[in-house]
């Protein structure tokens, strides 16, 4: 059996060269929004269809991508386990896991033997080097693996811990690379996916200026711009200050990023926009200034609330305006319908700050121009990194030019200073300096069109279907909806019959799982597979008919 998938020219490319990768280490560097995922599982699939007895491991920051990498997997036919634990023998009806660095770091052994001949997939795995548990515990899970695939939607230097399974420059075929640097194996930056007219879309970057003004905890009392030179400690001050919900700057940028929203869902009514935030009791004061000034209700996400993976997964397939969140929505979080973003926090690193745009810049639906907006605080850091990815955008939108458009305007590329060191302040107030976007909007393109095939640079390869899975009658290529999705709905109509043959029969919950149990073969239905769970069902059917 074989089957068809459409891959875009780099990750034809890429595909190719991990396959004649001489090593079992390759880590490839993809803008967000290229398809890294698309890539990753293609090459698993393949490995496996040549290889049936190994299984698929693939580890991410965050719970929520665990499951969006099995929703993923499931269309291409293989089926992950995101619930593991490692108390827990292997799921003998699934190709392999889905876990998080947390989970690796701490019980690394229990994953070790599973991991033994296996492709494993380290999904940003820039994280690795910023905890070294999590490095340590990856170094020792997946030593033995047969392959090892790095994906990193940023470019990364670890200047403070080096990532297993990486290498590091300068090396003999790239003899220019810095000490420390990581050398990638395949590069695929913005301004590629920019120029191939694909995948992603081009971000500008809407600043506001402002007068602060604060408290510093010595009890000194500043009023500066976003355009006077102060210390680092000064400018983080400033920075908050803008933020503050009682001031006026962050409400006005609220206001225009929503009629930005408002004029982009007359085209695309499932256009959204995301706030990103500083903390949680930021989050909620947000969320706040949108219900009161706008009648907005925004969706909020925060890492304190036990259901964030499904509300980040139920607005990514609503059509609601707004998502406010703190950092659950940075980085790898598939949410194609935003196009507009407000970059309400204190956090200005660089690698954060290309996370947070990278969220805008995945492509949806047919409009071929779905340029996207990233609201910022006129803060020079924030004006450094902007620069640089404007740089990128303008240069592939030259072609454009040279039809007769005329170029966006460039942002003007500033000195960077050095990482925030937040302490405590009062602040006073902040008023916003611009308040007509006007010329900010106005970046000389036209408007969204509309075609019918915004993929056209797409290739066609024929790939081997996946393995069958042990214990499993039908092939997992025939079951394109997460095996762990199903196997949760019979959980739950077992349980139901389990409740039914209590009241029937008088007997306890206790003992009527346990015959049930010794009637499939199995010590607890967490533990059942799929066809373990059907057959569970039918033989609680039996036993509700006699009753």
């Amino acid at each position: 059996m074989r089957r068809s998938l459409h891959l875009r020219r780099w990750q034809k490319d890429a595909l190719d060269r991990f396959e004649r990768h001489p090593v079992r280490d390759f880590l490839a560097v993809a803008t967000p929004g290229a398809g890294k995922t698309t890539f990753a599982l293609t090459a698993g699939l393949r490995d496996l269809a040549r290889h049936p007895h190994r299984r698929l491991l693939v580890v991410t920051p965050t719970q929520h991508l665990k499951h969006q990498w099995t929703e993923a997997a499931a269309a291409f036919g293989l089926q992950l386990e995101p619930a593991w634990s490692s108390n827990e023998p292997f799921p003998g009806d699934m190709h392999g896991l889905a876990v998080t660095y947390q989970q690796v770091a701490t019980n690394p052994g229990a994953l070790r033997g599973a991991a033994d001949d296996a492709f494993v997939v380290l999904d940003e795995v820039h994280h690795a080097g910023a905890d070294r548990a999590w490095g340590d515990g990856i170094a020792h899970a997946f030593e033995l693996a047969a392959r090892r695939l790095s994906l990193s939607g940023t470019p990364f230097r670890s200047d403070q811990h080096r990532i297993p399974f990486v290498t590091y420059g300068p090396t003999d075929g790239q003899p220019w690379v810095e000490p420390d640097q990581a050398v990638a194996d395949h590069v695929y930056g913005y301004d590629d996916a920019l120029r191939d007219g694909g995948g992603v879309r081009p971000v500008f970057f809407p600043q506001l200026g402002g007068q602060m003004e604060w408290t510093a905890p010595d009890g000194a009392e500043h009023s500066a711009t976003f355009d006077d030179h102060l210390d680092r400690t000064a400018a983080a001050q400033r920075l908050r200050t803008a933020l503050s919900p009682e001031g006026e700057w962050l409400p006005t940028v609220l206001e225009q990023a929503n009629t930005q929203l408002q004029r982009l869902r007359e085209q695309q009514p499932e256009a959204a926009a995301l706030a990103i935030t500083i903390d949680v009791d930021h989050a909620h004061a947000v969320a706040a200034l949108l219900r009161r000034r706008h009648g907005v209700r925004p969706v909020l996400v925060t890492s304190d609330d036990p259901e964030a993976s499904e509300l980040i997964a139920g607005f990514a397939r609503s059509r609601d305006p707004w998502i406010v969140a703190v950092r659950m929505v940075s980085e790898g979080v598939d949410i194609p319908r935003l196009r507009v973003g407000v970059y309400a926090t204190t956090t200005v690193t660089e690698l954060f700050f290309r996370q947070a745009v990278g969220r805008l810049v995945r492509w949806q639906g047919q409009l071929r121009r779905q340029k996207a907006f990233m609201f910022l605080p006129a803060d020079v850091r924030l004006q450094t990194y902007a620069a640089q990815l404007a740089e990128a955008r303008t240069h592939s939108l030259r072609r454009r030019e040279e039809d007769g458009e005329q170029p966006s305007v460039e942002l003007d590329q500033l000195p960077r200073d050095g990482d925030e060191q937040l302490s405590l302040f009062q602040a006073i107030s902040a008023t916003p300096l611009e308040t007509d976007p006007t010329g900010i909007f106005d970046d000389g393109h036209p408007e969204d069109l509309i075609v019918d095939d915004p993929g056209a640079l797409t290739l066609e390869i024929e790939l081997d279907a996946p393995p069958p899975i042990a214990g499993a009658r039908e092939l997992a290529g025939t079951l394109t909806v997460p095996r762990t999705q199903r196997k949760r709905e019979l959980r739950q109509e077992n349980t139901d019959r389990v409740r039914m043959l209590t009241h029937l029969t008088g007997l306890t919950p206790e003992v009527v799982n346990a015959r049930l149990n010794q009637e499939v073969g199995i010590a607890s239905i967490g533990e059942a597979s799929l066809a373990q769970l059907e057959r569970r069902r039918r033989v609680a059917d039996r036993w509700i008919d006699r009753a």
